[in-house]
């Protein structure tokens, strides 16, 4: 046999024995030893650089405490409360939202209530209908004052209830006297500020629909927009003298 063949056969059979040795579980054991070896240093770096940043971080907390000066304590004076000044020779006014306490605009006897739910028989148009307002019989051209402080918010002639004057007041409250005579108040007019009991015009016979009745006011009232019942906003004492005063039919007798 020849020097080479010989040392074919050599190197094959290292090669065989070094497969072998790959494939031993010691070999595996020592390979497995090597990598837990690598992860245990990789740890171990990154604690001590974790370390590292926060022993800095710390120090520079401590030092910036240091550094910063706490202002010393003040006490604020302590102010006493004061009572609000209440107004010297000015009336009370009404809240905003309240509706006002309402005074009779006229003198005279109620001949017709507030009526929506039941209609009623109207004289002059031989029916039944409702009727939205209260009547007050009265003598002709007898004064009509505002029933409450306001102001003019609307004059205008109506074709049913003729001559009306329209005042708003406080509470989002109107009252409306219709069936007034054609020449009101002087000075009179839409945008003016009216008192209690001041003039507005007199008791006419415009209402065209009420012609045939004696003559009246008649007068309306709405809250917020809606139609309301005026003897509601009126005291006990005027819903009284309502149904009790005839003054009005001894200046009528004296017209005639």
């Amino acid at each position: 046999m020849s020097r080479g063949v010989r040392n074919h056969r050599k190197s094959k059979g290292v090669l065989i024995m070094w497969e072998k040795w790959k494939q031993s579980k010691l070999c595996r054991k020592l390979k497995q030893v090597r990598v837990n070896r690598a992860v245990y240093l990789s740890s171990i770096v990154i604690l001590l650089a974790l370390a590292v940043v926060l022993a800095i971080t710390a120090a520079m907390n401590r030092a910036k405490k240091n550094n910063t000066k706490v202002p010393p304590e003040t006490t604020a004076p302590i102010e006493q409360p004061t009572e609000p000044q209440k107004p010297t020779g000015t009336d009370p006014q009404p809240a905003p939202d309240t509706v006002p306490e309402m005074k009779l605009p006229v003198s005279g006897k109620l001949t017709q209530k507030h009526s929506v739910d039941v209609q009623v028989f109207s004289p002059t148009m031989n029916d039944f209908r409702v009727h939205l307002g209260i009547d007050i019989a009265t003598a002709e051209d007898a004064e009509v004052f505002a029933a409450a402080d306001g102001k003019v918010s609307k004059i205008w002639e109506d074709p049913m209830m003729g001559t009306c004057v329209a005042v708003t007041h406080s509470g989002e409250c109107i009252t409306i006297y219709k069936n007034l005579a054609k020449e009101l108040a002087e000075g009179l007019a839409e945008g003016t500020q009216v008192k209690q009991g001041q003039l507005l015009g007199k008791v006419g016979d415009t209402a065209m629909v009420e012609i045939a009745e004696e003559p009246h006011l008649h007068m309306e009232m709405t809250v917020k927009g809606l139609q309301v019942d005026p003897l509601d906003y009126f005291s006990a004492a005027v819903i009284a003298s309502l149904s009790e005063d005839t003054s009005h039919e001894a200046g009528a007798g004296e017209q005639k």
